[in-house]
Order: structure tokens, then C-alpha cells, then sequence
């Protein structure tokens, strides 16, 4: 993409670091909707023949709009303007693919790891089993009109849905999976919401920066009877998502 020359000098010698003036010039722009949401920003090297600055201060300046939340760097992709925070309402029924719908967004998800294992002692209290009986795991990534927005850990009982990795791996829509095993529906008990950074895995997988952090939930959801079906895990991409808490 060439850049308009409009807004490219620089006030040298002026006492504002020529980073901070480019920071400013292409944050104006995107306010201005001169580069639109999802857009992808110049190359370094188109940036450093419009604003003739070496290409340290351009990347200085591009650090400085990533932390801000302005722009999202893909590792070999390049640099693109950040989309709107996509609301994301927690309530008694919290489903991934219903609640994107309803915002006029097209939801996928992809199964990227499968496998039985002994539950470890949170997961099996969560459950409400013991330590080291079988769960199955299912790591889910969510996305929204194809970018990353949420990873997700999802446990089951193994005794009570043993056909639950065939389901998955031909569907990853959990809740066709819970149907067909008996559960035509679910609720969501509890919700706790924390933040931290990203393991350099999540953040490759929610193509984002280390330096940003991700919201992390961790649910129970319960069958009519009030036994758990599901204990969950999910990573979000905090520049992408708020959280809304319905009652």
C-alpha cells in the first residue's frame, strides 16, 4: 500500500520525537477512517520513504500504536488497524456461536487438540470428580469472520460421553456433541474472569502480540439436574473482546 504524502513532514529539531509525530500522524488517519478496521497498514519499508526517518523510528512507532490497541502485528502477515471490540455477553446460557450471530458475525470453530487424560485436581473438582479420573480435552478456537478470538479448553467426563472425541472431531460444535449424547441443553453455573499475559502459544494462535494481554474465563456448565457436563478454560483476545455480564 502507498501512503497519501498528506501530513508527512516532520517537525525536526522541535523538542517531539520524530516516533511520537508518526505514532500521531497515522493515528489521525485511522480516526479519520482514512485506514478502515481490519486495513493493513503500510510496509516498514513504504513507511520510511514517506516520513525519510531510518527504520528504527518507525518501528518504535509501531510499537507505541500496538500497545495502545491501535494496530495488531502478524508475525510474517505485517501490521493492520485493529477491529472494533466485539461485545461478548456472559449470562445462564453463553453459547460462542449463537451470541456471534447475533451481532451479525460469522463464528467458526477448530478443533486443534483432542485426548483423554486423568483430571488433575482443579478440573476434577470443577467436574465434581475425583482426582485423576478421565476427562477428555478438547482445545477449540473460536473465531470471528475468520480472525482468532477466543481459545478454549473444554473438559468432559469420559465415563459419561465416551463418544464425545468422534463427535468433536467431525463437528467441533459442542453443543451438537452434548445433544447427541443427552443433554439437549445446558446452563452456565459460574463464570470467573481473570487476565494475564499470553504463553507465547496463545498469543501465535490468537495472532497477537506478546505484550497484550488475553481475558481468561474459566466456567462450569451444568445439565438440568445441576451435575456438570462441561468445565471450560477460554483465553480471549482482550483488544478484541468485552465482556457484557447478563443476569
Amino acid at each position: 500500500m502507498t501512503m497519501p504524502p498528506a501530513n508527512s513532514a516532520l517537525a525536526r529539531g522541535q523538542g517531539v520525537a520524530l516516533w511520537r509525530q508518526i505514532a500521531g500522524s497515522l493515528e489521525a488517519e485511522i480516526a479519520a477512517g482514512g485506514l478502515a478496521p481490519g486495513a493493513r497498514l503500510p510496509t516498514e519499508a513504504e513507511l520510511t520513504a514517506r516520513f525519510r526517518v531510518n527504520r528504527h523510528t518507525v518501528r518504535r512507532a509501531m510499537e507505541e500504536l500496538e500497545n495502545r490497541g491501535l494496530v495488531r502485528v502478524e508475525q510474517g502477515r505485517g501490521s493492520f488497524v485493529a477491529e472494533d471490540v466485539l461485545d461478548y455477553p456472559l449470562g445462564p446460557r453463553t453459547r460462542f456461536s449463537e451470541t456471534i450471530r447475533r451481532q451479525n458475525r460469522e463464528p467458526q470453530g477448530r478443533i486443534i487438540r483432542l485426548e483423554e487424560m486423568p483430571a488433575e485436581s482443579h478440573i476434577a473438582e470443577l467436574l465434581k470428580l475425583r482426582r485423576g479420573q478421565p476427562v477428555v480435552l478438547a482445545e477449540r478456537l473460536g473465531l470471528v469472520d475468520g480472525r482468532p478470538m477466543v481459545l478454549g479448553g473444554h473438559y468432559f467426563p469420559a465415563a459419561r460421553f465416551p463418544g464425545i472425541v468422534a463427535l468433536l472431531a467431525a463437528d467441533a460444535s459442542i453443543t451438537r456433541a452434548l445433544g447427541q449424547l443427552g443433554v439437549p441443553d445446558y446452563r452456565r453455573l459460574v463464570t470467573r474472569i481473570t487476565a494475564r499475559m499470553p504463553t507465547p502459544e496463545e498469543a501465535a494462535l490468537l495472532e497477537q502480540a506478546r505484550t497484550r494481554p488475553v481475558l481468561v474465563t474459566e466456567a462450569v456448565n451444568v445439565d438440568a439436574a445441576g451435575t456438570p457436563v462441561e468445565a471450560s478454560i477460554g483465553r480471549y483476545a482482550a483488544g478484541r473482546t468485552q465482556f457484557v455480564v447478563e443476569s
